[in-house]
């Protein structure tokens, strides 16, 4: 049986993990730090988070920092207020379908 090396020591992985439940900046500014402290890309920093399943994406958030909303998911707003299907209102202009959002 071959061992596999670490890309990660019990100690780095432990202290990565602490410090993010306790981190205060955003996920980019976090992933920076660690990865030039464990001489590491951001990606292998994500990717330990993630394996070690403490990783949570961020919201994307609009110029103005408002939550980004899909098209599907005016549609689905509009449907439910009108109490109707309406699939073909997906090939609107998002515009179009936050102006009719608001006039409902």
């Amino acid at each position: 049986m071959t061992d596999t090396v670490k890309n990660y020591t019990d100690t780095q992985t432990a202290e990565l993990i602490a410090e993010y439940a306790t981190k205060d900046t955003n996920n980019k500014t976090f992933n920076e730090k660690f990865a030039e402290k464990f001489g590491k890309s951001t990606r292998s920093i994500v990717a330990k988070l993630s394996k070690e399943g403490v990783y949570k994406v961020e919201q994307r958030k609009t110029k103005t920092g408002e939550k980004v909303i899909t098209k599907a998911e005016l549609v689905a707003q509009i449907n439910t207020k009108l109490g109707g299907d309406f699939e073909s209102l997906a090939k609107a202009t998002k515009q179009d379908l936050q102006a009719l959002v608001s006039a409902l």
